[in-house]
């Protein structure tokens, strides 16, 4: 009998840890400067994390240039770079198949800032104030 994983459970352990070979693959790979693309080379990306579906044929990617700079040009050379990149993952990663790669921003960093000016805006302050809490 087969079970079937529920889709409101999330990744499996495989996605996550193929997943996490690929971001490390990816990392180095752009490190090294191996993609010629000009929106992408000789800038400092960081690859937060791989997100990938249940069948490895695809990844999403989430990204960070350095600075938060041109993040446009960058996404669009790293996509543009994606067949390159997937084949240099499918050999170093040893997969039977190359996941279509998707590149995206990560936002989290963006996220947690904007969560940071709320917390220490005069309002949140003066409120917890009030309660004695702070």
């Amino acid at each position: 009998m087969r079970h079937h994983r529920n889709k409101s459970e999330g990744p499996g352990t495989r996605q996550l840890r193929v997943g996490e070979l690929i971001r490390h693959a990816l990392s180095e790979t752009l490190n090294r400067g191996e993609v010629q693309d000009p929106a992408v080379s000789g800038r400092s990306i960081t690859v937060t994390e791989v997100s990938l579906s249940p069948d490895l044929r695809n990844a999403t990617v989430f990204v960070e240039p350095l600075g938060g700079v041109e993040v446009e040009d960058v996404l669009a050379g790293l996509n543009r770079s994606a067949g390159f990149l997937a084949g240099r993952i499918a050999r170093s990663v040893k997969l039977k198949y190359a996941p279509k790669l998707i590149f995206r921003r990560d936002e989290t960093f963006e996220h947690a800032d904007h969560i940071d000016r709320i917390l220490r805006s005069d309002a949140v302050r003066g409120d917890l104030d009030d309660d004695g809490t702070a």
